[in-house]
């Protein structure tokens, strides 16, 4: 469930070239003053870029602390999506928010809106295909960034966080922040490790991440988020991280039955997500490190027969004489996830499954979180998927707008002490819970 450097591969190198030179170009505009003047003056105005359900459920969220989010502004290619999540926040929060349009792939679009609006960050809750523009508007501008999934390229189906960390030095340079993967997984996992290598043991050696969505939304097929970035991922070989390199599988090939807390027990399938990557990097202790996701038979059966059928293909095709590509007229048929809130049941069963040492002792422990669709639709008009990405958005973003957590450069949110997000969690929404297991998973 994607909240969506070692090299360029999948990019194409003139294009990574013209990104870089167009953002140190547009860079030189601004004179040296201009950053510290809208800091004095603009603290907390954020610009959330993406009016989708995590969209919705993080400026829903920041009109909730006002005291950290003093002024808002919502953007999106379509601005109607983003006056219906204004009218939501205002009639449930008495906030009201600006709104903007914005094509978040053009850059000199972003700039405008950024030197427009001032903002202190720009949080990016747009398609995992729009972060290096944004990044780049953002360098331009020289203004902090947020987003919840790492970049991939919109005509490979291949994510890594390569192309973002290159951004390093020049965020550095620049005397920026910019916060990677604060969603929830990537996000709150990451933290959830943090916190375990803090608190509970002294040498993880082994890390598994399971996320279950026992939510039932009603529809013979659907997806829970963006369904191109879904299908992408789902179909993508498994991939997990042993003893120091990457072991690789087909998609979907293995799979272990669990019991969740509340939820039951569910069939979960080994995949790639990148949060694995990351914290490989920042923590090469762990001798492995896995993914899990759970899917019911339903939806994978159905998800066969769009393979099958060539469906799920992200290369375009002739039809009628227009190329179109098969995901994304795939993508136009499907209910819109952020229509499914009110129909969903059900709870997510989300966290980290670490054994290692503490004391001299071999230790297991298991840090989750539950949310119910029900509840966070009460509040938010968003399901539960929304719900546990667009909170920890929130909760990042109020942790570089309070300076919790500072620095300059690029880095992802297992870099900084867990401490002050996790109470944050426990207080807007995510509660959790932490057991210590009786042995290491047997799988």
């Amino acid at each position: 469930m994607r909240d969506c450097p070692k090299g360029q591969a999948g990019w194409p190198a003139q294009a990574h070239l013209t990104l870089r030179c167009h953002a140190r170009t547009l860079y030189g505009r601004f004179r040296a003053g201009t950053r510290s003047r809208h800091m004095e003056t603009q603290l907390s105005k954020v610009l959330v870029i993406g009016a989708g359900g995590v969209g919705s459920v993080a400026v829903h969220k920041m009109a909730m602390n006002s005291d950290i989010f003093s002024h808002i502004t919502l953007a999106s290619r379509r601005i109607v999506s983003c006056e219906k999540v204004a009218e939501s926040v205002k009639a449930r929060t008495g906030v009201t928010i600006d709104v903007a349009q914005v094509d978040a792939d053009n850059v000199d679009e972003t700039i405008a809106l950024i030197e427009k609006v001032q903002p202190k960050l720009v949080v990016n809750l747009a398609l995992p295909y729009q972060d290096l523009a944004i990044m780049d508007a953002c360098l331009a501008t020289r203004t902090d960034y947020l987003d919840t999934a790492n970049y991939e390229p919109r005509d490979t189906a291949k994510f890594e966080y390569s192309w973002q960390w290159a951004y390093q030095e020049r965020f550095k340079d620049a005397g920026i922040m910019a916060l990677l993967g604060s969603g929830f997984d990537p996000g709150v996992t990451s933290v959830f490790a943090s916190y375990i290598k803090k608190h509970l043991l002294d040498r993880i050696d082994t890390l598994d991440i399971l996320d279950c969505n026992g939510g039932d939304h009603g529809q013979h097929f659907a997806t829970n988020f963006n369904p191109e970035i879904n299908i992408r991922e789902v179909t993508a070989p498994s991939r997990h991280w042993a003893n120091g390199e990457w072991v690789e599988g087909p998609a979907l090939s293995h799979k272990q039955v669990f019991d969740f807390d509340q939820v039951g027990e569910k069939n979960m399938y080994l995949m790639y997500h990148e949060e694995l990557e990351s914290l490989a990097t920042h923590y090469p202790e762990i001798k492995r490190i896995r993914f899990w996701m759970t899917f019911g038979d339903a939806y994978l059966k159905h998800l066969e027969v769009l393979q099958n059928v060539g469906m799920t293909r992200i290369d375009p095709v002739i039809y009628n004489g227009q190329e179109i590509i098969p995901l994304q007229f795939l993508k136009a048929v499907l209910p819109e996830p952020s229509s499914l809130g009110s129909t969903t049941k059900g709870k997510t069963n989300i966290g980290d499954i670490a054994t290692g040492q503490k004391d001299g002792q071999e230790k297991t422990v298991y840090v989750y979180n539950i949310c119910d669709h029900e509840d966070a639709y009460a509040e938010t008009g968003n399901q539960a998927v929304s719900y546990t990405t667009g909170v920890p958005a929130m909760i990042g973003a109020a942790m570089m707008l309070t300076g919790a957590w500072r620095g300059q450069g690029v880095f992802n949110i297992e870099q900084f002490d867990p401490d002050p997000f996790m109470d944050m969690l426990n207080k807007h929404g995510l509660p959790w819970q932490v057991k210590e297991l009786d042995a290491p998973l047997d799988f």
